[in-house]
């Protein structure tokens, strides 16, 4: 089984209810759907269909934070030339071209200044402000072909807006009686974004995504981890506010603090972005994912791969392909024996760390017993969450009252297989998991199998039992 998740985007390209299905069928665990495209009501309606199209598929609501776009260039790639001019102007609806980009943003182009670079798309191709005041004008530093309504990256100190942002709230309004999984917010850069954020959607059962592609979400990394349920490496807009050569180096480091919190980590932005078009990869985009997967992330996740590519279906069974190879070679007992002891902060520390040391527990029993599985009994899915930090080399099964939390366990490593069960006592837990094994293959008797679960001394909501099963 493929313990790495991969999240796809849907779009135009990807949209229809048959291709969903065929991305089920090669192997999607998320749905990204990105709220930054088209209006509200649209959005949501999709939502609503993929739902309905994937009952079992997690589903990532992504809002765009403080982005800016430009005006549409259209569905044909439209060529920008490096050394030429263009004319930067604002406006709403409007179609860009290659003599004139359109900016979709109120009162930012007045605060442009001389030298400065506007980056767009993933920062292939660039521009350099030659001229302000009435009549904005760009040279093109790094030319290339743009299509569809590209992201525009200005410089981050003209950017102050708090998220959510106003549209961030509308489509919060939008999203508060939906059902999806995940919630990912654009542009983080402090601990308040999230706090925010999460207070105006006003739900408890939604996992909050932090996508990290700033230079002050990268300073105030930690801060952020703490009060996020999971964590994105957006290399998109990250490479072009960072130095590039910082970009690996950084997904390293956030991937490893995110592993710290027991977070998931999801690695993004052209991972195989030459399959958009292509019908295979390039070498160098195969070692990325590989060297994500080595790197420990949750999930890897693609973009305009599956939004607007030719072949989606396709792109995804390449993927599952490279990510399969790479994790015959993940060092799992190396991993877990060095991780360290898991970072556990704010509400409901005592429960955590109490989560915390029977999961190291249980990961040091399945291993020296060699168990064929390790079971979590799990109402939030956070007792699976701390497990798979562990990266243990057998399949972690998530036992769960909760739809909802089976759904999201689908961006968690490693979680395997998802069962829901309505016992509650440890007894019957055990015995039911045990059961679950057998009839799927993964035990028979004899073999050893850990099972986590809460006793009724400690409480329903803390995971401070750890049992060693030998099937009979």
């Amino acid at each position: 089984m493929r313990r790495t998740r991969i999240v796809a985007t849907i779009g135009p390209a990807s949209e229809s209810d048959e291709v969903i299905k065929d991305l089920i069928e090669a192997g999607v665990d998320v749905f990204r759907l990105s709220f930054a495209h088209g209006d509200i009501p649209s959005g949501v309606e999709r939502l609503r269909r993929v739902r309905a199209l994937a009952p079992d598929v997690a589903i990532m609501v992504d809002i765009p934070g403080p982005k800016i776009r430009a005006g549409s260039f259209g569905a044909q790639a439209v060529e920008l030339v490096s050394a030429s001019r263009v004319e930067l102007a604002e406006g709403f609806g409007e179609t860009s071209t290659a003599e004139r980009i359109v900016v979709e943003r109120e009162d930012v182009l007045s605060l442009l200044r001389i030298g400065d670079k506007v980056h767009i798309g993933d920062g292939g191709v660039s521009l350099e402000i030659v001229s302000t005041g009435d009549s904005v004008r760009a040279l093109v530093a790094a030319g290339g072909m743009v299509t569809g309504k590209p992201g525009l990256s200005l410089p981050s100190s003209l950017l102050n807006d708090r998220l959510p942002t106003a549209d961030d709230r509308a489509r919060l309004e939008a999203l508060r009686e939906e059902e999806f999984e995940i919630l990912a917010v654009s542009f983080v850069r402090s601990a308040f974004d999230i706090v925010s954020t999460r207070s105006v959607l006003s739900r408890d059962d939604i996992l909050i995504m932090a996508k990290i592609e700033t230079s002050e979400g990268v300073t105030n990394l930690d801060e952020i981890i703490a009060v996020s349920d999971a964590i994105m490496v957006a290399r998109g807009d990250l490479g072009v506010r960072m130095p590039i050569e910082e970009v690996p180096h950084l997904q390293k480091n956030i991937v490893r603090h995110g592993i710290r919190y027991a977070r998931p980590v999801v690695v993004a932005t052209q991972m195989l972005e030459s399959m958009t078009h292509a019908q295979v990869p390039t070498r160098a985009e195969v070692t990325d994912v590989a060297n994500a997967v080595l790197d420990g992330a949750s999930a890897v996740m693609l973009s305009g791969e599956t939004a607007i590519g030719d072949d989606p279906v396709a792109t995804v069974v390449t993927m599952d392909r490279i990510v399969r190879r790479a994790e015959a070679y993940f060092p799992y007992e190396q991993w877990g024996a060095g991780l360290g002891v898991q970072e556990t902060v704010g509400t409901g520390t005592q429960s955590l760390r109490i989560t915390a040391a029977i999961t190291g527990a249980a990961w040091r029993a399945a291993m020296e017993e060699k168990a064929v599985a390790i079971v979590a009994c799990t109402r939030s899915g956070m007792t699976a969450r701390a497990i798979s930090r562990f990266r243990p080399p057998m399949p972690i099964i998530a036992i769960t009252p909760s739809e909802g939390t089976a759904r999201q366990l689908r961006s968690s490593w490693g979680v395997q297989e998802t069962y829901l069960s309505p016992y509650t006592d440890i007894d019957e837990l055990c015995d039911f998991a045990v059961s679950q094994l057998k009839v799927s293959g993964t035990a028979k008797v004899g073999d050893t199998v850990i099972v986590m679960a809460g006793s009724t001394s400690g409480g329903a909501q803390i995971t401070d039992t750890v049992r060693l099963v030998i099937v009979t």
